[in-house]
């Protein structure tokens, strides 16, 4: 009677225990999904700007490459005209021509100035860690500000600084952003000022990175400095050479505010890059349709070429 008594009495405390169990991991699972809101509350205001300038505009160009825009009346349907248009365009091919010089010497350039650079800015004494901030400015400051203070520099007259110094050594004043044949390698040097300290930073990492116990190897194997840098250091910063190539690449393609800042495209068009000529169709001949057109384009090669970094990234790294 006893047992019956105590078993019937142990019964009904099992559920009321099951029940508080199933109400603890309820609240722990609403504690969780209130622990995962919290950042997203904070982010949703930059989200939700970021979409209506980002993501929208983009859709909307997206659409727009596929229509004959009309301000005054309504657009027109034309398909894929725009892109033949494109593909056709003798003033476009001479911007994609001024681009690919523009990204290639500047990459090449500014990449082989940034390695040595950051060889020799290597380390950790204080006095480098403060050239190295000092060096990196560039890479900061406005493209606004570069291009007047490079107009300054070039201006075509007598007292630009530029001609002024050339003036003490006899040399007539030059054209420079004025003369058609000049004015494209002004920028040119004017890109590999600024991006230069930005890559050398990323070769610094790489350099960092590097096992010093295998400069330890090649010199007791008797390598010299040039053989070291060849075997020891430039294998080991290969993923910093590939991201500075990827971003220079980049960068050169979507070049626009220091040249339009600097030239506007002139003279006569000499320094028109893709980007330039994007905006001028776009926004002085307001023809949006095949300015939408030439930028989706342009985001298409610039996803192929990153993707095509990322398959050859992948076979270096296996």
């Amino acid at each position: 009677m006893l047992g019956s008594i105590k078993s019937s009495s142990e019964g009904p405390a099992l559920p009321t225990a099951s029940a508080g169990t199933a109400r603890t991991a309820v609240r722990r699972r609403a504690g969780t999904w209130r622990v995962a809101l919290v950042p997203w509350l904070f982010l949703a205001p930059a989200l939700v700007i970021f979409t209506w300038f980002k993501f929208y505009p983009m859709l909307s160009g997206f659409i727009m490459s596929f229509y004959d825009v009309q301000f005054y009346s309504d657009s027109e349907w034309i398909g894929l005209d725009n892109f033949a248009r494109a593909l056709s365009d003798a003033d476009l091919r001479v911007a994609v021509w001024h681009t690919v010089i523009y990204v290639v010497v500047g990459t090449v350039c500014s990449s082989i100035i940034a390695f040595f650079m950051a060889l020799a800015l290597e380390g950790q004494a204080r006095h480098l860690r403060v050239l190295r901030t000092a060096i990196f400015l560039p890479a900061i400051t406005s493209a606004a500000i570069i291009a007047e203070v490079w107009r300054i520099l070039f201006n075509s007259a007598h007292y630009g600084v530029v001609n002024s110094l050339l003036g003490f050594v006899g040399v007539d004043p030059q054209g420079f952003l004025t003369d058609p044949s000049q004015a494209l390698w002004v920028l040119i040097l004017m890109q590999v000022w600024k991006s230069t300290p930005y890559d050398m930073v990323i070769f610094i990492a790489g350099l960092v990175g590097i096992n010093r116990e295998l400069y330890d190897a090649a010199n007791v194997d008797g390598a010299s400095r040039l053989r070291s840098l060849w075997h020891v250091t430039l294998p080991g910063i290969i993923p910093s050479i590939s991201v500075v190539v990827m971003l220079s690449f980049i960068r050169g393609i979507r070049v626009f505010a220091e040249v339009y800042a600097t030239t506007g495209g002139g003279p006569a068009g000499s320094t028109e890059t893709i980007m330039t000529h994007v905006y001028k169709v776009g926004f002085e001949d307001l023809d949006y349709g095949y300015a939408s057109a030439v930028s989706l384009l342009l985001l298409l090669f610039t996803v192929l070429l990153t993707l095509i970094h990322m398959a050859i990234k992948t076979r270096i790294s296996n």
